[in-house]
């Protein structure tokens, strides 16, 4: 693991175990990281959840706003309103990270709900701050009304929003805790667990835990990336029938949002904690 993490320029930190049995790998898996989007998962749970237990319709719907957008991904950076069923921003959320999705989402579902369903499964360092504007928040606090395209490095390595003591953040054993409930329908009825995995089984980026597994290896997860943080947890089931929750955070030198070589490092990590587990 130290010499795939020193390749890349990281410090790395890793939990992978088997969904249905005992074994496990563990790097620096009790450290507090930063989550940053892996948060989403505790979100998805818990409106899988509520919607389960009939508090709510998946059909309901929302509206996101220009209140609510950071010019990134989905629903993010759209032009105009989007109305969109809760449903379909939890899919949002979790297949392409869209943070306009989450937060609405978020404020539906309840923070003290989030934390509430964390507690009650067990997972009393996994954390979150609020959704991902109050996680920007914490940036323009610090730093005033600046363009956040282009701060500088002494700026970013100084943000609390990098520092798992100050922001959302859990650690990779909890991390791999929640998914193994959720795979084995423990985190809650079975229908909520589904439809987490269902959702999680749609996220389209391929560059982190996937790159480590051919196409026969079904691979569940949620990214996360920050200045200087790259992260992906997620489920990795086998054609055999063998399941693995594996969680791979980094802290990189290079704080830039594009990082190939950090983002192989996931991969080849999460590739080389499952082959130890499948022996």
């Amino acid at each position: 693991m130290r010499e795939i993490f020193d390749a890349a320029g990281a410090a790395g930190f890793v939990h992978a175990r088997e969904v249905d049995g005992d074994a496990e790998v563990a790097f620096g898996a009790d450290d507090p990281v930063v989550l940053a989007s892996v948060f989403k998962i505790p979100i998805v749970l818990e409106y899988a959840l509520q919607a389960a237990a009939g508090e709510l319709e998946r059909t309901e719907r929302l509206m996101v706003t220009a209140a609510d957008k950071d010019g990134g991904i989905g629903t993010s950076g759209c032009a105009d309103d989007v109305s969109l069923t809760l449903r379909d921003l939890a899919h949002f959320m979790m297949t392409m990270s869209d943070n306009a999705a989450t937060d609405v989402l978020l404020r539906r579902v309840g923070l003290d709900r989030v934390h509430g369903t964390l507690r009650s499964l067990g997972l009393p360092r996994t954390r979150l701050i609020g959704g991902c504007a109050e996680l920007f928040e914490q940036v323009r606090q610090e730093l005033g009304p600046v363009d956040l395209e282009k701060l500088t490095g002494e700026q970013v390595r100084m943000l609390a929003i990098r520092d798992p003591e100050r922001t959302t953040s859990s650690t990779p054993r909890e991390i791999t805790t929640l998914l193994s409930l959720i795979w084995r329908d423990e985190a809650g009825p079975a229908e909520a667990c589904a439809e987490v995995r269902r959702v999680m089984g749609n996220q389209v980026w391929p560059h982190r835990l996937s790159s480590g597994f051919g196409d026969e290896v079904k691979v569940s997860g949620k990214t996360g990336t920050l200045w200087g943080v790259r992260n992906e947890a997620g489920v990795v089931e086998f054609p055999d029938g063998r399941r693995y929750a594996v969680a791979v955070f980094l802290r990189t030198v290079g704080l830039g949002l594009r990082d190939a070589a950090a983002d192989a490092a996931i991969g080849r990590a999460a590739r080389v904690a499952v082959d130890r587990l499948r022996v």
